[in-house]
């Protein structure tokens, strides 16, 4: 990935054999200032009941400007730096599932999509630019 303007990361796959509190995958991203929308995919499964991050996004000024995170099978949260957005999804397991989330500044809307259904909208963040 290094050296390109975009990179396709379809098809490939982080796997961590082993339950640990200290693992994880690292990309360098372009500087994206001034972020008033995004969408996040990612396919995964898991079988742990523990909280577990599934995506970062940090800045110089907040290690997790953009968390999304897993808090139990069904509890999933979206974090715009310290807001809290909690959603109830379908139980994650051993099966491979397609989560998407998006964020539009204007509205604040907030949206969680697995394997194609939209939850509920709600609210967060509005007129925020991540930075």
């Amino acid at each position: 990935l290094s050296g390109s303007d975009s990179a396709d990361l379809r098809g490939k796959s982080a796997i961590f054999p082993t339950a640990t509190d200290t693992s994880f995958v690292s990309l360098d991203a372009s500087d994206f200032s001034s972020l008033t929308a995004f969408t996040v995919c990612i396919n995964a499964a898991s079988e742990t009941t523990r909280n577990y991050g599934m995506f970062s996004y940090a800045t110089s000024s907040h290690h997790n400007e953009i968390l999304l995170w897993q808090q139990n099978i069904t509890d999933f949260w979206v974090e715009l730096s310290e807001l809290q957005t909690k959603f109830f999804v379908p139980e994650m397991n051993a099966l491979l599932r397609h989560i998407c989330v998006t964020w539009e500044s204007q509205g604040g809307e907030i949206t969680v999509w697995v394997n194609g259904r939209r939850s509920v909208r709600k609210v967060g963040g509005k007129g925020r630019i991540v930075k």
